[in-house]
């Protein structure tokens, strides 16, 4: 996921139309249905904090882990923003979710924005789901989203052109996916443009993020190679059946 740290200065204006607020209440109504016990939350793949700020709010202690010093750094910064009180129920720190060890479990794992995707191979997901055993306290619930095979060579990826600004700076990102159907992989290739809208300067970058498609049965294998259970398969944020037609679904593990 060191794809990211390239572009991590204009990830939260990327994805500031994205509804975190909305995911996060969703997330917050799940752990409260199936573990209404949870206080504190290890997120795996947490990015800028944009989650974990949220789900503090809601009374929880989180800590993130991420593997880019350049998200963290974002993540850190908002710290000093916040009253002391919601500042001291967030905590982030640098690691790969495949091989982290915290020597302390929680009550709930999450692992959101298609994270578990990134974990292109069988070993990648074996790994990062023996994390989240080690780190899971029993009767806990691991809830992760991820892309959804059915629906993917469905409804195929398309070429996608995102724009937008703030005072600083203006962005158009060009998204070109190349699809390698033998091995459930979608390469997301990214053109990048900033403008400074002070100097007129025009910086590009290029990336390319490799993301894995994933069917419910060899989820549920791969968990029961590390004694977990996948209890509830649902579409992302609707909770409906997935289909055809639903990119995004969500899994829900109890420890």
């Amino acid at each position: 996921m060191n794809v990211f740290g390239n572009y991590a200065r204009y990830y939260d204006l990327l994805y500031r139309d994205k509804n975190y607020v909305g995911e996060a209440q969703f997330i917050h109504r799940l752990i409260q249905t199936y573990a209404p016990d949870a206080e504190n939350i290890l997120e795996l793949g947490s990015g800028t904090g944009n989650h974990a700020v949220l789900l503090a709010k809601e009374g929880y202690q989180i800590h993130g882990v991420d593997f880019s010093q350049e998200m963290l750094l974002k993540a850190s910064d908002r710290l000093s923003q916040f009253p002391t009180q919601l500042a001291s129920r967030l905590e982030f720190s640098q690691g790969d979710i495949r091989t982290v060890r915290l020597d302390k479990q929680y009550d709930a794992v999450i692992s959101l924005f298609h994270v578990i995707s990134y974990q292109t191979t069988n070993e990648d997901l074996l790994a990062t789901f023996a994390t989240v055993k080690a780190h899971l306290k029993p009767g806990g619930v691991f809830i992760f989203d991820c892309w959804y095979g059915p629906a993917v060579l469905s409804d195929r990826p398309t070429v996608r052109i995102k724009r937008l600004e703030d005072d600083e700076i203006s962005v158009t990102r060009i998204a070109e996916p190349v699809i390698h159907p033998n091995d459930n992989l979608v390469d997301v290739n990214y053109q990048v443009f900033i403008k400074d809208k002070n100097t007129g300067a025009v910086e590009e970058l290029q990336e390319t993020h490799r993301m894995r498609y994933l069917f419910k049965p060899e989820i549920d294998l791969l968990l029961a190679q590390n004694q977990c259970k996948s209890t509830i398969c649902r579409e992302w944020m609707s909770d409906r059946n997935p289909g055809f037609d639903t990119w995004g679904i969500y899994f829900m593990v109890k420890g």
